[in-house]
């Protein structure tokens, strides 16, 4: 064997080596469903380089060793939830019915909040009213205000939110705002963000990605802090699906107006989005807030209860969609879904078509325009199984859907940010509220009916009718799901 031979052997051999170290890496990666090994290993054998660098950059759910250590960290020290006032024991009961308690249990499980009672809730009217409500909240806010936004923009709801935290800074109320580095770049690197930082606000950018080519070789830079939360004086708090920025959406506004919800609550449930904010904001800022942590709570009267459920790639895997696929299991009647992004495992397709099966009117709602063609194209695989079940499903025709809803019996009602998609599930960090309320949960119900009435529905025959092309097309890009 000549040099030359004997070379082309030995980089054969090592490429075999590492090779078959990746595919190791894959079969021994916990937490990751059968069709996703399969689907890695095939990338990887049928495109070697490629694929290997590929799962480098996305095959494993990795914010970075030291973030991950920090975070856990954080999350590890906070105190304990603190003691309601005496006098307010009553109110902190959540009178929930029996046959809904399972749901609250297996929220306790995520995050390790009680559902509480004591609180008040309404829903926002649409985007603009969201803003404004925030505005006015922020304005009469007496001891601190504490938001984050995945996307924040410097629009003019976006600039609304900046003039109202200046505004209370200047008042010496304590302003802490966080924006995710990769979906609020624009703002952070604009000169209202350098002046809210004048005037006294703190902020702070959650998962900063400084070097991207660095960053990706310590850790996942797609994995972000996807949470919208607002709190206000620790008694008053925002949850739903809206960024900081104007319906028109600048950044893609051939999908405009997106449209979104949100509910303001105040009463106890604000202190468990309290603690959500003080462990994304402390793991980022190394500032203690356990002394704002231990402030008694109060609920001076009766109210619904809620809870709060957080997740990320740091909480127990596949903590969400255990939460939804409960909820499907739980419908006796009804169960209504709006989502932007529905990539589901098998677990969870199943489960939504079994709650069809078993006789509950069970919808769900899509935007008919997605601002990501994968993810829609994707969805749409899912609808024939969807269908042939006896699920209703809706395309939402006046812009674009961003809302992430579910009511179960006209009496739950479950909203936040996390969508139906692995992403949601597994890749980002998540902020929702689980409550139990007849009278606003009809609120929201109406809130999906108007969705609904402004939608087309999709029927089997439509789907058999697509041409050969695109179901090829949606089938092959759901196949990249496992992989994502």
């Amino acid at each position: 064997m000549n040099l030359a031979s004997y070379g082309a052997a030995i980089a054969m051999l090592l490429h075999f080596l590492i090779q078959l170290a990746f595919i190791v890496r894959v079969i021994l990666r916990p937490h990751r469903q059968p069709a996703s090994r399969i689907a890695w290993i095939v990338v990887i054998l049928a495109l070697p380089l490629f694929g290997m660098l590929v799962y480098l950059f996305f095959g494993e759910v990795n914010i970075g060793r030291r973030r991950i250590a920090q975070l856990r960290h954080v999350i590890e020290g906070m105190p304990a939830f603190p003691a309601p006032n005496p006098e307010d024991r009553e109110n902190f009961k959540a009178n929930i019915p029996e046959k809904y308690q399972h749901l609250f249990r297996i929220g306790q499980s995520i995050s390790h909040f009680k559902p509480v009672g004591g609180n008040s809730a309404h829903l926002l009217a649409n985007s603009n009213s969201t803003i404004n409500a925030m505005v006015a909240d922020i304005d009469a806010s007496e001891d601190h205000v504490h938001l984050i936004f995945y996307i924040w923009l410097p629009d003019t709801n976006g600039c609304k939110i900046v003039e109202a935290l200046k505004r209370a800074a200047s008042r010496g109320v304590n302003c802490r705002a966080m924006a995710d580095d990769l979906g609020s770049h624009t703002i952070i690197h604009s000169v209202h963000w350098q002046a809210m930082r004048k005037a006294g606000v703190h902020v702070a950018e959650a998962l900063p990605i400084v070097n991207p080519l660095l960053r990706t070789l310590t850790g996942r830079i797609d994995l972000r802090n996807h949470r919208k939360i607002v709190v206000i004086d620790g008694s008053i708090t925002y949850c739903g699906s809206q960024n900081c920025a104007d319906p028109e959406f600048r950044v893609k506004p051939k999908y405009a107006p997106w449209v979104d919800v949100m509910i303001r609550f105040e009463g106890p449930v604000a202190t468990q989005n309290q603690y959500l904010f003080a462990s994304d904001w402390t793991a980022h800022t190394n500032e203690n807030l356990e002394d704002l942590l231990q402030q008694s709570i109060s609920a001076p009267r009766m109210g619904l209860p809620a809870q709060v459920i957080g997740t990320g790639p740091t909480a127990r895997y596949s903590a969400m969609p255990e939460m939804f696929e409960s909820l499907m299991f739980t419908a006796q009647h009804e169960i209504i879904i709006s989502t932007p992004y529905y990539v589901p495992d098998e677990a969870m397709q199943n489960a939504l078509c079994a709650t069809a099966y078993r006789g509950v009117d069970t919808s769900i709602i899509f935007p008919a325009r997605n601002d990501s063609w994968m993810v829609g194209a994707a969805s749409r695989s899912y609808y024939a199984g969807l269908l042939a079940a006896g699920v209703k499903i809706y395309e939402y025709e006046v812009g674009l859907l961003h809302a992430k809803t579910l009511t179960l019996d006209g009496e739950v009602t479950l909203i936040g940010s996390a969508n139906m998609d692995r992403r949601s599930f597994e890749l980002n960090y998540e902020n929702n509220i689980l409550f139990y309320d007849p009278v606003l949960t009809i609120d929201m119900r109406q809130r999906q009916q108007k969705y609904i009435s402004h939608s087309h529905p999709v029927y089997q025959d439509d789907v058999a009718q697509w041409p050969m092309s695109r179901q090829l097309l949606n089938n092959t890009t759901a196949m990249f799901g496992p992989l994502f």
